[in-house]
């Protein structure tokens, strides 16, 4: 495999301006997949903006958790003005976490961000889970587009959530980080973050993508006609990740920082299947 050289910001895109030092404010994407009421976009986007950078919001208008990499094709989006507690405007759309990367970018931001953040997500995104996550997808449809990108998460469905830890390890830490060094090409990095307050979590992980099964997957019900209906459920399989997981990381109280990229090709296999004799 060629290894490509890491890009700042969007080198590929039609209308790419210089970058941003970083002592100059970037200009930031945030979107998301819980909507654009959730409390952890507000977090994050406040975190960002007291860091020093400037915002632009567009989040589904409702929440999309799970929607995975959909994209809408059959029907129009619309953007509308929404307005934060604080008083400062981002915008909502009609459509997926994917297409909230594509209208902010495309259409609020004329193609002159500097990076995307996405979250922050209301509950894990590690080990396979990255698969059905519209958090990751935002991000990782931003890197599609060539700009680099973070999704970031807190592994907790409790309702008091320590956003700020999550929030400024990315505003102070990891986004500065980037603006330096830059990403690869096709390649976002996901963070997941305990429910602890900053002061608690043990420090950072670089780790690989863990896994993560689930059980007892549909759980059947009947309505009162007697007509069956179904919840996708299920509960994580117990098990001891391996020492260098995110899901390991997390459990210990680490912030995990995995990168991810869009290549899924199972390299370790492709000379196993040569031996198949399937090619012509």
């Amino acid at each position: 495999m060629t290894t490509q050289a890491a890009y700042t910001v969007a080198e590929m895109s039609s209308t790419y301006s210089p970058p941003a030092t970083p002592q100059k404010p970037l200009r930031i994407l945030v979107c998301n997949d819980d909507g654009i009421h959730a409390p952890g976009l507000f977090a994050l986007k406040a975190a960002i903006e007291r860091a020093g950078h400037e915002v632009t919001v567009c989040a589904p208008h409702r929440p999309r958790s799970a929607a995975s990499h959909a994209i809408t094709m059959h029907k129009p989006l619309r953007l509308q003005e929404f307005t934060f507690p604080d008083g400062s405007k981002g915008y909502s759309a009609s459509g997926t976490p994917a297409d909230c990367a594509t209208l902010g970018l495309a259409e609020l931001m004329n193609n002159r961000a500097d990076l995307v953040v996405s979250g922050i997500n209301h509950g894990a995104n590690l080990g396979w889970d990255v698969i059905y996550s519209g958090t990751v997808a935002a991000a990782m449809e931003a890197s599609i587009l060539g700009f680099p990108s973070i999704a970031v998460s807190i592994t907790s469905y409790d309702e008091t959530l320590h956003w700020d830890t999550a929030a400024d390890f990315v505003a102070q830490t990891l986004i500065p980080k980037v603006a330096v060094n830059g990403l690869p090409p096709f390649t976002l990095l996901n963070v997941n973050a305990p429910n602890l307050p900053a002061e608690s979590v043990r420090g950072v992980r670089l780790a690989i993508q863990g896994e993560r099964h689930y059980i007892d997957r549909i759980e059947k019900r009947l309505d009162p006609a007697g007509r069956a209906y179904y919840w996708l459920s299920g509960h994580l399989l117990d098990g001891e990740p391996p020492v260098d997981a995110d899901t390991r990381a997390v459990s210990e109280g680490y912030i995990a920082v995995t990168p991810i990229q869009l290549d899924m090709t199972a390299y370790a296999f492709m000379q196993n299947l040569r031996e198949w004799a399937i090619e012509r």
